[in-house]
């Protein structure tokens, strides 16, 4: 099978193979703050517990193993709770209030970028 014969269709089969070869960054940083309720209840937050707490943090990171040194690093930086943490997708969800989430967050992309040398993206709030 060559190009030719995928582009004229000449072939009923089609053989592709997908690689995934993760990069060392940080491709989310965004603090939610003032989240409405159903945003806790949607990400499986008990919003009895998290609501009051004022803020989100939510991070995405690469390679996905790095989501457990970030939820470390969050929790031993600030008084934040863990929400959510996925070593297999690279996502951290933390709350707390919006000082203690913002200072978490960027403790986190700190040190992903400055000790581990990973390429990171801005922090965003809204």
């Amino acid at each position: 099978m060559n190009i030719n014969d995928i582009i004229t269709g000449e072939t009923d089969k089609l053989r592709i193979i997908q690689e995934l070869v993760p990069g060392k960054q940080i491709t989310l940083a965004h603090i939610i703050a003032a989240p409405d309720k159903i945003v806790y209840q949607k990400l499986g937050l008990n919003p009895d517990i998290d609501y009051n707490k004022s803020a989100i943090g939510i991070l995405t990171v690469s390679p996905a193993e790095t989501a457990v040194i970030a939820a470390d690093i969050a929790l031993k930086t600030s008084n934040v709770e863990l929400g959510f943490v996925d070593r297999f997708s690279g996502t951290l969800i933390v709350t707390g209030m919006v000082s203690d989430t913002q200072a978490a967050i960027e403790a986190v992309v700190a040190y992903i970028r400055d000790t581990l040398g990973f390429s990171v993206c801005e922090v965003t709030r809204t």
